[in-house]
This record gives structure tokens, sequence and C-alpha cells, in this order.
């Protein structure tokens, strides 16, 4: 008999594998609660989302006199009307090219922001930071300060709770409600979209619209937050691309600040000093009021936008501690180098990419801007008819049909004189009640639209050359003698 115990039996993989931890594919954020800050980037914030927020909901209800029957609301895209006004500007579905020119403009405009100053326009002027801005203001105002609102997050549900929270999203809602209902205003005349919600006449779509901008605004700056930032938007990544040694950013000067540590009651700062201590504190209130929760102390990240606040509280604690302040500050990677070896470095805001980015604004900006002061009020299109590519009369002579569209884009009533070049003996006619003919015709289009005629032209049978003739349509403004003209073919046996 053995005394030997038997040889334990080999895990099966399965026992194995749950022995094992296993990797976490995704892991929670956990959830930014940002401090109250005080300074003058905080200052900064509020100026612009004042500004910003004034900008977006009185823009709508902004007048400009344009003429009888003639939308006055200063900016608005007239989706029946097709249609997109700005004050004095006017834009054809034929001028898209102008939405293309501001696009552009806008573009480059942030790229440029970026070079120079990093991610200012996520920190600023970004809808996103906008509103969730406000939304976390409203936060504060209700649910406290940082700790209060950790508290009482991990707090069993109460009825004070509960009604801390209802309130906090009943507000929400409403802000969002009115952002959705601002920017329907943009595309309906404001006053009369006002009447019809009050009264109850509103269309569908309208609410429909509205809904989905509200839903939009309430789930990303509610809920989502800084999480859009650093995950969705797309500028996170272009725009850490653009950064270089002589962007200004929000730095850390760690050879300045390191080693951290705690200041202790006791201990003066030659002490500190004598420690190899640096003056950060470690008090991660730079952390607490960063609305990403981002911690400048480990050099620049992404998810860093720029604002400006961690330096705020810095100074804050820096003054209270009676150290310099700027621990945290805007600065240049270069300049920073130079700074811990005693020198500083030069400025420099002219850069190949800067110059650029600036040239390309102001090249597109004045192509517009020219274009917009030479355009013309008179534009004519013609669709010559392909089926068929021609009728021979029974006298011989040979005809074309033609769509002409002759777009008057003045405040008036215009009457033009049409006429075809490139084609002798030709006569034309205007397929209408009071036909006209002759090698010229009279046409007229209202105000602010688009006439449109089908028109004749014949030719007597052995002038016209067989095959495919190029020809020119004109239309000449009786009242301002200017020309409109569009390229055709005539075609032949």
């Amino acid at each position: 008999m053995s005394l030997t115990s038997p040889a334990p039996a080999a895990p099966t993989p399965a026992a194995h594998d749950a022995d094992q931890p296993r990797e976490r594919w995704f892991v929670q954020r956990p959830k930014v609660y940002a401090a109250d800050v005080h300074g003058r980037f905080r200052r900064l914030k509020w100026l612009a989302l004042a500004v910003l927020l004034g900008v977006y909901y009185v823009t709508p209800w902004l007048r400009w006199e344009r003429g009888p029957g003639i939308p006055d609301q200063a900016v608005l895209v007239d989706m029946v009307g097709r249609r997109a006004y700005f004050f004095w500007i006017e834009i054809w579905p034929q001028e898209v090219y102008y939405l293309t020119g501001l696009l552009i403009i806008g573009a480059f405009g942030i790229f440029f922001a970026t070079t120079l100053l990093g991610r200012v326009w996520c920190g600023y002027a970004c809808p996103q930071t906008v509103w969730t801005d406000l939304f976390m203001w409203v936060e504060r105002k209700l649910e406290g300060p940082r700790t209060e609102r950790i508290r009482l997050d991990k707090a069993p549900l109460s009825a004070r709770k509960l009604g801390l929270k209802a309130s906090k999203h009943a507000i929400w809602l409403a802000i969002s409600l009115v952002t959705g209902g601002a920017w329907i205003f943009y595309f309906n005349d404001a006053p009369t979209l006002l009447r019809e919600i009050a009264t109850g006449a509103v269309s569908w779509k309208v609410l429909a619209f509205a809904g989905l901008f509200t839903g939009t605004t309430y789930f990303f700056a509610g809920w989502a937050r800084e999480q859009i930032c650093i995950y969705v938007c797309p500028w996170r990544s272009f725009q850490a691309a653009m950064v270089d040694e002589d962007t200004y950013v929000v730095t850390y000067q760690d050879w300045r600040g390191e080693g951290r540590a705690p200041l202790r009651k006791s201990q003066s700062w030659e002490e500190r000093t004598a420690e190899g201590l640096g003056d950060c504190i470690d008090c991660k209130l730079c952390v607490h009021v960063c609305p990403t929760g981002t911690d400048i102390r480990k050099g620049q990240q992404i998810s860093c936008i720029g604002c400006g606040l961690c330096v705020d509280a810095c100074n804050d604690v820096m003054a209270q501690v009676g150290r310099p302040g700027d621990l945290i500050l805007f600065d240049t990677r270069s300049n920073q180098v130079a700074k811990a070896d005693g020198q500083a470095a030069p400025v420099r805001l002219l850069r190949p990419r800067t110059v650029i980015y600036a040239l390309i604004i102001l090249v597109v900006a004045g192509a517009m801007a020219i274009s917009l002061a030479l355009r013309p009020t008179l534009d004519v299109s013609v669709l010559r008819d392909r089926a068929p590519l021609y009728v021979q009369r029974s006298n011989g002579d040979v005809q074309n049909a033609y769509t002409v569209k002759i777009l008057n884009k003045t405040h008036e009533a215009r009457t033009y004189r049409l006429s075809v070049e490139g084609l002798a003996n030709a006569d034309l006619s205007v397929a209408s009640v009071d036909a006209q003919s002759g090698n010229a015709l009279t046409l007229a289009a209202e105000a602010d639209s688009v006439a449109t005629y089908r028109i004749f032209v014949r030719v007597p049978r052995g002038a016209a050359t067989p095959g495919s003739t190029d020809v020119t349509v004109l239309a000449r403004d009786l009242t301002s003698g200017e020309i409109g003209r569009h390229r055709s073919v005539f075609m032949a046996p």
C-alpha cells in the first residue's frame, strides 16, 4: 500500500482560462466632476459663451428690408424659395460655390488659429464646448460644488436626490428645446413660425427637426460631454497634427514644478528645494477644474481642449502658498526648453504654415468678395431638345427646339431681348399664346425669379450647315443693358 498521495489531475483548458484574468475590451471612463474656478480664462470663457449664445439666439429675429414679396429676415435659408439670405447678400442654388468658399475659409481659419494657439477653437468657440459649459453651470448651481456632486451621486436614491436630478434634467431639456427651436428659425420666418407654434398650426416636419436638434443637444451636452471632444470629434486629430514647437498651448513647466509633493505646514520652501521638490504641491486642482479631466502635468495630450482653466486654478494655488504664478501657462515648447536652460526663445508667429493658411484665407475671401461685387444680375441657361435632334418642316426649313431659362436676380420685373449668334437667317419663335417670331424675341421675367420659355429656332432650307453648328444664345436686359450668354449647338441633316 503506497503512502504517497495521488498526483493532482492536470487542469483542463477551461479551468486554466478561468484562473487567468480576462482582458477587458472596454473600460468605462470615470465621470468628470469639473470644479468651479475663477480667473482671467474663466472670465474669457464666460464672455465667449455669452456672445456666441447671444448671436445664435438673436440672429433669426434681425430684419433686413429687401423689397415687396421678398423675405425680410436678415439671415435665412429659404428651402421653399430656394434662396439663402445673409443681410444684403442673396445666394441662389446656382451659386452654391459660395458655400464651398465659406467652408474653406472656416476650415483654414481653424487651422490658422490652431497653429498659433492650439485647440483654442475647441476651448472657447466650439458649439459642443459652449453648450456643455452652460449645462455644467446649471449642474453646479443645482447640485453644488464638486465634492457635493460626488457625494450626491454615491448617495442612495432619496426625495432630495430625485428632486435635484429631475430639476437639472428639466432645465437641460428646456435649454435643448430652445436651442433646437432657434435652429429651425434659421430655415423659416421666425415671427411666422413662432405664431404657428403658439397656435398649434406648425407642421410635423418642423416639429420633427426641432425634436431632433433638441435630442442631440441634450445628449451631447448633458451626457456625452467630454467624450465627444476626446473620441468623436475629428478636429482633435487634425489639430494635433498642426501643433508644432512654436505653437502656444497650455503647458506645465515641469522643470519648475517637479518633483511634486504635498506642502507640509511646517515645511519651508527652502527645505523643499533642499529636498529636490518643486513648486507643484500636487493639489490636483488643475485636474479637477478641467472639463475633460486631463492632467496637464503629464504633458501634451489629445484630450486637452486648450481652455486654460487649469492655468486659473494653478495661479490661485500659487498665490495662496506664496509662489510665483504661471506654473501652468500658455507657452511654446521651444520657449519651455529654453527656459529650462535659463534662456528665452523668440516668438515665431510667422512660420511657413501660418503664412500658407493666412494666404489661403485671404485668397478665397478676396475671390468671394470680388465675385459678389461683380456678379451679374442676369443668367441664361439653355437646354436643347435631344429627341428629336431636329425637325425638318414641309417647306424644307430645319427647326431645333430649346428650353431657355432667364434668371432675373434683381428685385424688379425686367424685359429682355433674346437672340441667337452664329446662325445666319435664323428665325425665332416662342411657344405661347401670344406667339412671337423674328430674328429676336422680347421676353419678360418677374422680380427675383426664373422665367422659362420654350423657343424654336428655324433656318431656311439650304442655309443650314449639315451636322452641328456652334451658336450662342444672348439675352439683353432692356433696362440695364446687361447681357447674359449661353453656348449651345444647332443640329441639321
